[in-house]
């Protein structure tokens, strides 16, 4: 797999350099065709889909146009071994076939789930495109992860790409210009802030859908991560996954990552949230103030590897890959991604927020600016 992704490296540099060559940061980015389209090409919706990348000592990741997705994320172990610690494809066509595995994607308008995909705005009802048994998930069928973004901006650790979601696309109300800006800094983070606009009122939830195994993508499992949750609270969920409305208290339960344990060591316990979830799929309720802040540490003890998991929202989604199967189509390299074998840690507001008063809201009304940051941070122990 290595070797694959120093060829798209050095595409995705060609790009960079041009473009740098050719004006400035603030400018359309207009040398797509620089890219080698044998390595890594589709066209969807009368777009080209292509691969970029970024890098600095410490991270090289490569993304992709098409929702705006992570492809790689390549950092140095304990033995300074590079290490891609993100699932993903090799090729531009396999993540068009497979979009509702998410792999690396900006997931929304609305990211998780919203109960029988409807919700009201004062008097106007909405109803949305139904994609999880009688429910929305992250966005429908037409959600940003299904759409080619453009590429604003580009540089040698940077990006910034932007879409417009046209009112009623999915279902959702008012034309929104959305923008996703991935950065690498020199303390191992990728960071990635999320900024949105509207000229209608409407809701906005974006996250990013990284599948991660810190021991490698392709590595058989991620029960051996150990992870550790500042959060007290459960967001209680009911078979369908979506929020009864109580938040419940982690002590005592499988529930509490307060302190630091393997993810292993309490998932086959006898829970009916577990159950519900067929294993971790809920949103922690974060004990955090206003501001950017840490709120998960994820470590493997195989490679060393821990990424800390810092943002400015209210939830964390944790999900251990409970639906992962290896008859899936083949990953990177041709590695198989069998059940368990990566996990999520989606920072976002509440699942079904516009149907619950009492969480946090993610109403987003003209002239506001939706803005939102999540650094993923890699270091060694």
């Amino acid at each position: 797999m290595r070797s694959i992704f120093k060829v798209l490296t050095v595409a995705g540099l060609f790009v960079i350099f041009s473009c740098q060559g050719a004006k400035n940061n603030n400018q359309k980015d207009q040398s797509n065709e620089a890219i080698d389209t044998s390595v890594f090409y589709a066209n969807h919706d009368n777009k080209d889909v292509l691969l970029y990348v970024i890098k600095n000592d410490k991270l090289e990741v490569s993304l992709t146009n098409f929702g705006a997705r992570l492809v790689s994320v390549v950092v140095n172990d304990k033995s300074n071994k590079p290490v891609d610690v993100i699932l993903g494809y090799d090729k531009a066509e396999e993540y068009i076939a497979n979009t509702n595995n998410f792999y690396g994607a900006v997931v929304g308008r609305y990211g998780n789930r919203i109960a029988n995909g409807t919700f009201k705005l004062g008097d106007n009802t909405y109803q949305l495109e139904i994609n999880n048994e009688k429910n929305t998930l992250h966005g429908g069928k037409n959600g940003v992860f299904n759409k080619v973004w453009d590429v604003k901006s580009i540089s040698d650790d940077a990006i910034t790409l932007e879409y417009l979601s046209p009112d009623g696309e999915a279902g959702f109300p008012g034309n929104v210009k959305m923008s996703v800006t991935y950065k690498l800094n020199n303390d191992g983070g990728l960071e990635i802030h999320y900024e949105g606009e509207t000229d209608k009122e409407t809701v906005l939830n974006l996250t990013n859908h990284a599948y991660f195994n810190l021991n490698g993508a392709g590595d058989s499992t991620i029960l051996d991560h150990e992870l550790w949750i500042d959060a007290d609270k459960l967001t209680e969920v009911n078979k369908g996954l979506i929020p009864t409305g109580i938040n419940s208290d982690v002590k005592g339960t499988p529930f509490d990552f307060t302190v630091a344990k393997s993810i292993g060591k309490d998932i086959d316990q006898k829970n009916q949230q577990l159950t519900f979830g067929k294993g971790y799929d809920h949103n922690f309720v974060l004990n955090k103030k206003e501001g950017f802040t840490d709120v998960a540490t994820l470590y493997a003890p195989k490679t060393g590897i821990e990424m800390k998991v810092i943002t400015t929202e209210p939830g964390l989604q944790f999900y251990s890959g409970n639906f992962m199967s290896s008859d899936e189509p083949r990953g990177k390299g041709g590695k198989s991604y069998p059940y368990r074998s990566a996990l999520c840690l989606e920072t976002q507001h509440f699942p079904d927020s516009p149907n619950q008063p009492s969480f946090p809201s993610t109403v987003l009304s003209p002239g506001q600016k939706y803005s939102t940051k999540t650094e993923y941070r890699f270091s060694v122990r």
